[in-house]
């Protein structure tokens, strides 16, 4: 047999959103050679999409105290404290060092930091670049680097299809076409799993590549059952449906009207509590949304959202928006510690793929894009202090990717979306999706209502959970861990 092509790297990246990129630009700093994988070509990921800014204290008013306090109050009960300190503490620095790199952050005339509100922070603390094009910006920028560092190696429209690891440690990757990436370690950057439900802002791919490619290498996932639903996304509009409106439109002052145009909620709640209430109110009037009313909010500060809605005819400036929850960001994912590692040696997790217990049950809106940042750069400097593998790689037998079907999206949809029960998830205990599974398992572990995960059969929080994981290992069922 023909040996594969192999391509030899320090470290092997998979995903080239804000976190890939990020992480792989911080190794070829340190002067390692990264072979950075991408399933679509540079700076077409999640993170492009990202409406949202990063959060961090850089306020006079503002500090990592605050940050931190805010973050642990949204997580509902469940924020693993080491590491939102972490990134309470750090995300300053990241902001600086981005800037350093030539993202043009948005400044007032003095050339101040122009700092937004997001729901569930108490002090303006959001950083954004062309408003809500921060994504664009920010992915542009990063890719642009990456393609022209002699160090990183780009392989864009290469998925990796599983982890070769050697003497029971990630060796590397291999790819959709047969070549492998032998490397010290491994670092999966893959973006969520948002896609798996039938409504959502994500684009199709997020459906948890990566944390199929970790659980069938032996890494074990975390907290799987907690889906954030995000309040605002766009309803029954031809073309913008499921477009999400970024939280930071309600920071600046719109508002959420039911069919009576009365005010319902207080817009800037945390998202789990703004999304119930919308759900709520769709249930009691029997309407297939409610109505954002940015009326009044400057067109210029949002300048991505209102060309998208006026090119699918509806001008927010003069028309109200019909708005609906959609399934948004994974709490869950590859359980790592605080430098990225997983329970499989030399198999690091960043960004939304990951789970570092950051989000806790209810994340704080734009913690997420500061988390790639923040844990990309740890992940990196301590991937690279792994040995070099010795030998060849093994690689799990070649199998096709597990298909997401309408049915498995509409069935997680019914079942696991704002409020769940167990009928329902044990429904879906034998769904063909490995993940739907995983995650009804997961689902129907944790008896209590919170954040992000609402149980109609036990509608309360139960405080002997606090601090609590949901954690999968491979062959066995769900346990609870209390994380650190």
């Amino acid at each position: 047999m023909e040996r594969p092509v192999t391509i030899e790297a320090d470290l092997a990246v998979v995903g080239a959103g804000g976190a890939g990129l990020y992480t792989a630009l911080t190794a070829a700093a340190a002067g390692a050679r990264v072979a950075l994988v991408s399933a679509t070509p540079l700076a077409e990921s999640s993170s492009y999409w990202a409406q949202g800014g990063l959060a961090a204290a850089l306020a006079i008013d503002d500090s990592p105290e605050r940050h931190l306090q805010d973050t642990l109050v949204t997580g509902r009960g469940t924020v693993r404290r080491s590491a939102a300190e972490v990134l309470t503490n750090e995300a300053p620095a990241m902001v600086k060092d981005l800037a350093r790199l030539g993202v043009h952050f948005d400044a007032d005339r003095k050339g101040r930091l122009a700092l937004g509100l997001e729901g569930g922070h108490s002090v303006r603390r959001i950083v954004h670049a062309g408003g809500s094009a921060t994504g664009r910006r920010v992915s542009r920028q990063l890719s642009a680097l990456a393609a022209e560092d002699p160090r990183i190696e780009v392989l864009e429209e290469s998925a990796a299809t599983a982890v070769l690891t050697r003497d029971g440690r990630a060796a590397g990757v291999r790819l959709r076409d047969g070549r492998l990436v032998i490397a010290r370690a491994v670092v999966l950057a893959t973006g969520g799993a948002a896609a798996l439900w039938a409504r959502s802002t994500n684009p199709v791919g997020s459906s948890g590549s990566g944390l199929l490619l970790a659980q069938r290498a032996g890494a074990q996932l975390a907290d799987l059952e907690m889906i954030q639903f995000h309040p605002t996304a766009v309803a029954g509009v031809d073309g913008a449906d499921s477009f999400l409106v970024t939280e930071a439109v309600r920071g600046e002052g719109a508002l959420l009207l039911d069919d009576h145009g009365e005010r319902f909620v207080d817009e800037l709640q945390p998202r789990d509590e703004v999304s119930r209430a919308v759900a709520r109110k769709m249930l009691e009037s029997g309407a297939p949304s409610v109505s954002l009313d940015m009326r009044a909010i400057d067109p210029a500060l949002f300048p991505n959202v209102v060309t998208v809605l006026r090119r699918a005819g509806l001008d927010p400036a003069r028309e109200l928006v019909p708005v609906a929850p959609a399934a948004h960001y994974m709490m869950g994912g590859i359980a790592t510690d605080l430098d990225g590692r997983s329970s499989l040696p030399a198999l690091y997790a960043v960004g939304e793929c990951a789970c570092t217990g950051l989000h806790g049950a209810n994340r704080l809106a734009s913690n997420s894009l500061s988390e790639c940042f923040v844990f990309g750069r740890r992940a990196a400097l301590a991937a690279l202090d792994e040995p070099a593998p010795s030998g060849i790689p093994e690689a799990p037998p070649s199998s096709p990717p597990p298909r997401l079907t309408a049915a498995s999206r509409e069935a997680l949809w019914r079942d696991a979306g704002i409020e769940r029960d167990a009928a329902g998830l044990r429904s879906l205990l034998d769904d063909p999706h490995p993940l739907v599974r995983l995650l009804a398992a997961s689902a129907l572990a944790r008896e209590e209502s919170r954040g992000a995960h609402q149980r109609r059969d036990f509608p309360n929080i139960d405080a002997a959970l606090d601090g609590h994981h949901t954690v999968v290992t491979d062959g066995d069922p769900p346990s609870l861990m209390f994380w650190r």
